[in-house]
């Protein structure tokens, strides 16, 4: 079977020869607008028109309205613009697939949170800025601040992709773990909370973790009456998106010691601006919306799509299928 497949992702040159290496047997149509951010809606395309298969950030209103489309797959694990139920609706009366990258980013954005919640319990963070401010020989702070992992109890806001793959991470720590998400069913390990629970488990929680994505039922979902229920010295990691913080309340929290630190690598807008006060909050930590990346990622990327593309033609299950 021949298929259009048309795509708006850049990619590396050996991602795209692969790409193009994979995709030989069908029909490949490079979109004249490039998608340079999986945050930024993509413009209209009518060659989508011709296409069965859409890989990359379409936009869409195109994807509602040419009914051609059997399979769209997007490059990131996110995917807040389809998550609407329009969308599904009209993909499940068409019977069409709709994909992410779910295990693609799934193991990165895991490990840097991990790494995120070692290196403020072993003081890494405060050790490093030390080093590159005054460079004082903080010992007895230091030393005596750091904490184990070991028996610490672990709250994860959402459990996906990458929340189940944190817990897989976090089991050998032996830490008590929790997590909240809508459908409440059994997992091995982690006690799964609905939503009406959380207040109760906040104040027990050492390290709360973020994995929420952007969508209404999420905006500011740490407010400041969450961030109140936090236990005294928690600290607080965003790895979801900038959107599910209420950063006032953040940086409240913050400055008056309730928190005894965050690590954001979300923030609302980004890039964050230099001005903004969360730069310079002594016990906040920011990367720039890196928990996903890894050096192979476009070729990651590309080998998800094409295993996908097989599995299409063979008529087996998708792998990270939304729809």
């Amino acid at each position: 079977m021949k298929l259009t497949i048309w795509c708006n992702a850049i990619f590396d040159e050996t991602a795209t020869r692969r790409l193009h290496e994979g995709t030989h047997a069908h029909r490949l149509i490079t979109a004249k607008s490039a998608s340079t951010s999986v945050l930024i809606g993509a413009r209209r395309d009518e060659e989508i028109a011709h296409a069965d298969v859409v890989f990359g950030q379409p936009n869409v209103v195109d994807c509602f309205e040419y009914r051609r489309l059997r399979w769209v797959e997007v490059t990131s694990a996110g995917y807040t613009r389809y998550d609407t139920p329009e969308f599904r609706e009209a993909f499940q009366e068409r019977r069409a697939v709709f994909t992410c990258m779910s295990g693609v980013f799934a193991d990165p954005c895991a490990q840097h949170a991990l790494a995120m919640i070692l290196a403020l319990n072993r003081q890494l963070l405060p050790s490093y800025r030390d080093q590159v401010t005054d460079r004082v020989w903080n010992y007895t702070e230091r030393r005596y601040h750091s904490a184990l992992l070991t028996g610490q109890t672990v709250l994860l806001l959402g459990f996906g992709a990458i929340g189940r793959r944190l817990a897989d991470l976090l089991a050998p720590f032996g830490v008590k773990l929790y997590a909240v998400r809508r459908q409440v069913r059994s997992e091995r390990g982690v006690t799964i909370l609905p939503e009406e629970q959380l207040t109760a488990v906040l104040p027990q929680a050492d390290h709360v973790v973020n994995i929420l994505p952007d969508n209404q039922s999420t905006l500011n979902y740490v407010n400041a009456r969450r961030l109140g229920a936090f236990k005294r010295g928690a600290r607080f990691y965003n790895v979801g998106r900038g959107t599910t913080v209420d950063q006032s309340a953040l940086l409240d929290a913050l400055q008056r010691g309730h928190l005894g630190g965050a690590y954001l690598d979300v923030t609302d807008p980004e890039p964050l601006p230099p001005e903004h006060p969360l730069w310079s909050t002594p016990n906040c930590y920011i990367t720039p919306h890196t928990a996903g990346g890894r050096r192979d990622q476009d070729e990651a990327i590309v080998e998800h799509f094409l295993k996908n593309l097989q599995a299409l033609l063979e008529g087996s299950p998708l792998v990270d299928r939304v729809v």
